[in-house]
């Protein structure tokens, strides 16, 4: 069987499976390319906790010290907490070294401009030109830089968001919280930050010295442990992260996990009761926002997958609120990205002004069943399956903006390559899950020879 391809150049990253095609010097030219991109200013530079961040760390503070740069060493940060660091400190720019939801054997560099957003397809593609051209100057002795650190970037970020809710609301109600940081970037941070709403929590894989004890990525079928520990633990509510913390999940004080997508739904329901604003999500997310907009008479934009695609959305139609179906919140005056923090904040804020539970909330909105399968191929294959699917499902309503979404019946299936592994993503929602599991099938059974 031929051997899928384990590096991924894609905006805004460059991600590969380290020790073959993720190495030091891959991530020593990439940081040289940037700091030329960005110019002889400061760069900050922060990880997640994969064991290879000390190694890339030094690659990439060697590539940006060659051409002029001064690396602000942030280490272990969430990815949002890094973004806001970058727009707030007024640095050129920003590397975050993570793989976000990808398996420990990956890692990656994550790229931001200077308002801490995530590099366009654009920029990205003046990125790699550089990059593969090599134009760019290397500094004499004479013109390297001194490195810094700054130990401050999660107390600021932290405190930012802090200040923006009704803090003293929220500590009224003694939260009982559980948190699942996957060991990852924010293992101290997310319990420190909740501990300062006042939160009594209880604290699962929240150790950044020791591996990753899931999968990352905070979908269903990788936080049952985490469901059961916020059962027994007795907690009101359970917040699961991935690596580098720009996704949320939610469980209830049941243990029953809500589906990373109704984290942004909540947030969204509650934000349009007291602002005005349309709301963009990439095509991927769940219906249930159409119901929620409808309920506010405001408008859905849609985009492509990727932080990207939707803060670049969010400006031009000037909202107030975004994000993707993974658990991604993005609410732009805060901070423009997804943010686990924003998320949780908001979700406590909404449970202490209404006094409800997070089930209750959660049981007040339309209900739909999501379900999400990858399935390993070559890039090259992905367009023969929408040519396939395209003409298979001819008479019924198709939306290319991103892969082929298909809606059949009361439902839709979406397919997609993947920009972050060699996977095509397959997203089937329904409304009830047999006819979610039937249209998954169908698919499955019509790419199944391809595959073989």
């Amino acid at each position: 069987m031929e051997k899928l391809p384990s590096l991924k150049i894609g905006a805004p990253s460059v991600r590969g499976i380290v020790g073959e095609s993720f190495t030091p010097q891959l991530a020593a030219e990439f940081a040289a390319a940037f700091g030329s991109y960005c110019g002889p200013s400061e760069v900050v530079v922060g990880t997640d906790t994969r064991t290879s961040r000390t190694m890339i760390t030094h690659a990439v503070v060697s590539g940006l010290l060659s051409v002029g740069c001064t690396p602000v060493e942030a280490g272990i940060v969430p990815s949002p907490s890094l973004q806001y660091s970058i727009r707030s400190g007024g640095a050129s720019g920003g590397i975050c070294i993570t793989a976000s939801h990808n398996p420990v054997q990956w890692n990656a560099l994550k790229f931001f401009n200077s308002g801490g957003i995530s590099l366009s397809p654009n920029q990205f593609a003046e990125l790699t030109g550089l990059y593969h051209q090599g134009a760019y100057a290397r500094v004499s002795s004479s013109g390297i830089s001194v490195r810094k650190k700054d130990d401050s970037v999660i107390e600021k970020h932290s405190r930012m968001i802090i200040d923006s809710l009704d803090a003293g609301k929220i500590r009224e109600r003694n939260f009982k919280v559980a948190v699942d940081c996957c060991n990852g970037a924010a293992s101290l941070a997310a319990p420190a930050f909740l501990e300062k709403l006042g939160c009594r929590v209880f604290s699962f894989n929240c150790s950044p010295d020791q591996p990753f004890p899931r999968n990352p990525e905070p979908v269903i079928p990788n936080i049952r442990e985490f469901c059961s520990f916020v059962r027994d633990s007795e907690a009101e509510i359970g917040f699961a992260l991935d690596a580098d913390a720009d996704r949320l999940a939610l469980v209830d004080s049941d243990g029953n996990p809500l589906g990373e997508d109704y984290t942004l739904a909540l947030v969204a329901d509650y934000f349009l009761e007291n602002e005005s604003s349309p709301i963009v999500v990439n095509v991927s997310t769940s219906q249930v926002i159409e119901d929620i907009a409808a309920r506010f008479e405001t408008e859905v934009f849609r985009t492509k997958v990727g932080e990207t695609h939707v803060v670049e959305r969010i400006f031009q139609k000037d909202a107030r609120i975004g994000g993707e179906g993974n658990g991604g919140v993005i609410i732009p005056d805060l901070n423009p990205c997804r943010d686990s923090f924003v998320g949780m904040g908001f979700i406590l804020q909404s449970l202490a002004e209404k006094g409800s539970t997070i089930r209750d909330m959660k049981e007040s909105l339309p209900a739909y069943e999501m379900i999400k399968s990858v399935v390993p191929c070559r890039p090259r294959d992905i367009v023969h399956f929408k040519s396939m699917l395209r003409h298979l499902y001819s008479d019924c309503r198709l939306d290319e903006t991103d892969g082929l979404k298909i809606f059949k019946g009361s439902g839709w299936v979406h397919l997609r390559g993947s920009q972050t592994e060699p996977v095509v993503r397959i997203i089937v929602e329904a409304a009830d899950r047999k006819e979610a599991e039937a249209l998954l099938s169908e698919v499955l059974d019509y790419l199944r020879p391809l595959l073989r």
